[in-house]
């Protein structure tokens, strides 16, 4: 199934601030579309609402021109906060968990993801000793382990070092390729540049279109 999500009309506020005003978009699978404004423009919010964790106010989300009504978004795979990995516990042994929620104990696959995004799966290094670039792999190895087929991505590259970002940027435009559909969220120019076949902006709560890939 090739998704599809339109964005109609969609306000959120919190309490008497309006965060987004009117906001208008549509997305087809098969593309990446990015999404840049300051720090507290209203991306995250934005990206919360796409995945029903946020109900907007007025507006609607409809995925296949189906409307979310506060249920969550389906076959996506989500950074938008870092997850709540078990800092105890292994990278491997953490995807094992979340996986086996869904499946059933499937190691291979497990391997297969973590090296997909730089992760030596036989590393039994705890997560809280992960770096930050670690930390980040895996969680894109968590976002991507269902094989979604719709990608919310809120600063992917963050903590990445130069190798990681060409990796991880690979690694998108495969999925694009693939027929995904694809929101990332950057501060980083060249990202967006060079993954996006569309720009959008946020400011003041409005989202216009800034370039196309």
């Amino acid at each position: 199934m090739e998704y599809k999500i339109e964005i109609s009309h969609l306000t959120k506020r919190f309490g008497r601030q309006t965060v987004l005003e009117d906001v208008n978009l549509e997305m087809e699978a098969g593309h990446i579309y990015g999404l840049v404004g300051y720090n507290g423009s209203g991306k995250t919010v934005l990206m919360k609402c796409i995945c029903g964790l946020f109900l907007p106010d007025e507006g609607s989300v409809l995925v296949n021109g189906e409307p979310l009504d506060g249920k969550l978004l389906k076959c996506a795979g989500v950074i938008i906060e870092e997850p709540a990995f078990l800092k105890n516990e292994s990278g491997k042994k953490n995807l094992q968990i979340l996986y086996m929620l869904n499946h059933r104990k499937d190691s291979k696959k497990i391997c297969d993801i973590m090296e997909k995004v730089g992760l030596d799966s036989k590393n039994r290094k705890k997560v809280r000793n992960y770096s930050l670039g670690m930390r980040q792999r895996l969680a894109i190895a968590q976002a991507i382990m269902e094989e979604p087929q719709i990608l919310i991505l809120d600063e992917p590259m963050n903590g990445l070092d130069r190798q990681g970002v060409e990796e991880i940027r690979n690694l998108l435009l495969e999925y694009k390729e693939a027929g995904r559909l694809i929101l990332l969220a950057s501060h980083n120019r060249e990202d967006i540049e060079i993954l996006c076949d569309a720009v959008y902006e946020i400011e003041e709560g409005h989202l216009c279109q800034t370039g196309l890939g």
